[in-house]
């Protein structure tokens, strides 16, 4: 079982959205159910200091209330996995200490070293991290799996259910629309298409090797599907 929590929201200003105006874009973190537990991949949009706050404008959804309208509390948690370390996708790691957090050690290196995130959301009493560095299979059927781009450290989850593959992309793209320009992009270059087209990521033939049937992501509520 997956199930999307909605965490919140925050205002991208028009310099980094790409466009003439600013773009509303949702906190989304994943709940998955797994014969070993509960997993969430990605805990919300946690306090980053005033001039985050200002520059993004964020409301947020307390993590103990979208769990608690998924019928779960805090305590049933036994594993988080972060895509990576910005204060919008860890701001609830320290309502679960004790809980092993799954990170790339080079994500959590970066954030260590500040300047990067909200540092109190990083290092707290009772963090539990665990250190990656690349691919591991956490769970039976459930894959960390880097994807490098929107940080170094980024990573995606890729989980494997009855009913098929879901991969959980994080901000590995912003918006769903950019990740099938990713996957238009792959099958061109695969079916020999003369140069020049746009380059795709590399950890693409990787995602693409679990033939998911969805692909979901933390910023957008669309959802990629094979054609």
């Amino acid at each position: 079982m997956l199930r999307r929590l909605d965490l919140g929201y925050f205002v991208r200003p028009a310099a980094e959205a790409g466009g003439p105006e600013p773009r509303v874009e949702p906190a989304f973190a994943y709940l998955v159910r797994h014969e070993r537990g509960l997993l969430l991949f990605d805990t919300g949009i946690g306090e980053a200091g005033p001039d985050t706050e200002a520059h993004y404008r964020p409301r947020r959804r307390p993590l103990r209330a979208a769990l608690a309208a998924a019928g779960v509390g805090l305590d049933d948690i036994a594993l988080v996995v972060n895509c990576h370390l910005h204060f919008d996708h860890c701001g609830g790691n320290p309502l679960l200490p004790g809980r092993p957090v799954f990170v790339q050690e080079t994500e959590l290196a970066t954030a260590r070293r500040g300047g990067y995130t909200a540092d109190h959301l990083v290092d707290f009493p009772g963090v539990r991290y665990h250190e990656l560095s690349g691919e591991a299979e956490v769970w039976p059927g459930v894959w960390v799996v880097p994807t490098p781009g929107h940080t170094e450290g980024h990573q995606s989850l890729v989980v494997r259910g009855a009913d098929g593959v879901v991969v959980l992309a994080g901000q590995a793209r912003d918006q769903a629309s950019q990740f099938g320009a990713d996957q238009l992009a792959r099958r061109a270059a695969r079916d020999g298409v003369a140069a020049p087209l746009p380059a795709y990521p590399p950890w693409l033939d990787r995602l693409a090797a679990f033939e998911p049937r969805r692909v979901c992501f933390a910023h957008d509520a669309s959802v990629w599907e094979p054609s």
